[in-house]
């Protein structure tokens, strides 16, 4: 998403601006490749790449310590409660999350899931416990974030270690229904740092109005991609239509960039199935949102029956302000801008494949953001730019299929792209081709 410029600058630069995105980021961020996914099964939540095992310790005073800026993973089962160690400063606002994970087709309960707490070391609660339960349907990834604000008259302003805990809830599925194993269920944690503003600086207000119109779908068809399998590979999108195909069981994750000032619709219109006619499912099609510290946004489902289906909504604007006093917390939830994070699933008792279009938009104008004393972005938060090109244009759709030459693999798309050069320098008159191929622009 750093600008639409390039649009014009034919297939060279986009190859080579797509094989520079690949070596700078190790890898195509939210490419998955269609070997990751099992034959004809729901592929398993990808943890991150420099995500570091850990083991919740078995009281409020063990535990391992999380950094911000840090991600980690570990197992949790039934019955289970573990703790774990978050050091803070006393200048930056923190969200620590947790996302529960178990493999496609597991047996849960409508209450099955986990809560969350961050304390400080006497024990007072930096916010509200949070309940994450997976509330119907089959098993899914699901996740959420509990936070250490800062304010006047707000508990957990020192530096220090706080306790964070994660807990098992629910009286987990029945005898034979694919629950969690002995050794539990994969969790992945995450702690983030937002700064504090500079001094002096005042904090942005929250909008009062905004529109809550779902924009017309375009006629232009729709663009292939894969979504990933959770918040670490998942596809990197715009606003546009996209078609993806979920399987029976499975949940995909797509990314999209919203800065401050702008809101995001979420239509996905899932096809009809062909043949024989479709069994009903109650909530068989669910959608979710969520911002780019892994806080849950909002959520919608439909039932299946085997008929086009469409679920759709819209978000308040991204606003600092939104953090402060606002009654729904999923305008509340709208208070970052960068990454926010969407995800189709499909229960495991639909027949499928099942088609999907999702049509996403990206509506208002930039506005500016708050002042901060330092850089989100140092601990995970927010997104390149905060989602915007340096010259404040939005990312176009060129990108996307940039970074889909990446995800073929850098060394793959290296050597098509320098065939595919080599080739037409000499259909231009056989000028001579340089080995490092063509100089890549900004």
């Amino acid at each position: 998403m750093w600008g639409g410029r390039a649009a014009g600058r034919g297939l060279g630069a986009a190859l080579c601006g797509g094989v520079v995105l690949g070596l700078l980021a190790g890898g195509p961020a939210g490419a998955r490749s269609l070997a990751d996914t099992p034959q004809g099964g729901a592929a398993e939540y990808r943890t991150a790449p420099e995500a570091k095992s850990v083991r919740g310790g078995s009281s409020r005073t063990e535990g391992p310590p999380l950094v911000p800026g840090g991600t980690y993973t570990d197992r949790i089962g039934k019955g289970e409660k573990k703790f774990y160690r978050v050091r803070l400063d006393d200048s930056s606002d923190a969200y620590v999350s947790t996302v529960l994970a178990p493999p496609p087709h597991s047996g849960i309960d409508f209450s099955d899931g986990i809560r969350i707490s961050l304390q400080s070391k006497d024990g007072a609660n930096c916010s509200p416990s949070n309940d994450v339960t997976f509330s119907g349907g089959s098993a899914r990834p699901i996740g959420d974030h509990v936070s250490r604000l800062i304010g006047t008259g707000r508990e957990c302003q020192g530096a220090g270690d706080y306790v964070y805990t994660v807990e098992w809830v629910g009286p987990g599925p029945g005898p034979g229904a694919g629950g969690p194993a002995a050794e539990g269920w994969p969790i992945e944690l995450r702690v983030a740092a937002e700064p504090g503003l500079k001094p002096g600086a005042a904090a942005p207000s929250a909008p009062s109005t905004w529109s809550t119109q779902m924009p017309r779908r375009p006629s232009a068809g729709a663009e292939a991609v894969q979504g990933g399998t959770g918040f670490n590979d998942a596809a990197t999108v715009d606003s546009g239509a996209w078609r993806d195909e979920l399987v029976p069981g499975e949940s995909r994750f797509y990314r999209v960039p919203v800065t401050w000032g702008q809101q995001l619709f979420v239509d996905a219109e899932f096809a009809g199935t062909k043949g024989s006619r479709a069994a009903l499912v109650g909530g068989g099609m669910r959608v979710a949102l969520f911002n780019t510290a892994r806080g849950f946004v909002r959520s919608a489902e439909a039932n299946y029956t085997g008929k086009p289906t469409a679920i759709a909504f819209g978000t308040a604007p991204a606003a600092y302000g939104n953090r402060s006093g606002a009654v729904d917390p999923a305008v509340g939830a709208m208070r970052f801008a960068g990454w926010y994070y969407v995800r189709v699933s499909l229960d495991d008792t639909v027949q499928g494949p099942v088609p999907v279009t999702l049509h996403l938009t990206v509506a208002g104008d930039p506005q500016p953001g708050p002042d901060y004393d330092g850089d989100p972005r140092a601990s995970g938060l927010g997104a390149p730019s905060d989602g915007r090109a340096a010259d404040g244009t939005a990312g176009s759709p060129l990108l996307m299929r940039t970074l889909a030459v990446a995800g073929i693999g850098t060394g793959t798309a290296l050597l098509l792209f320098l065939a595919a050069w080599t080739a037409l320098a000499r259909r231009r008159g056989g000028r001579r081709v340089r080995a490092g191929g063509p100089p890549c622009r900004p």
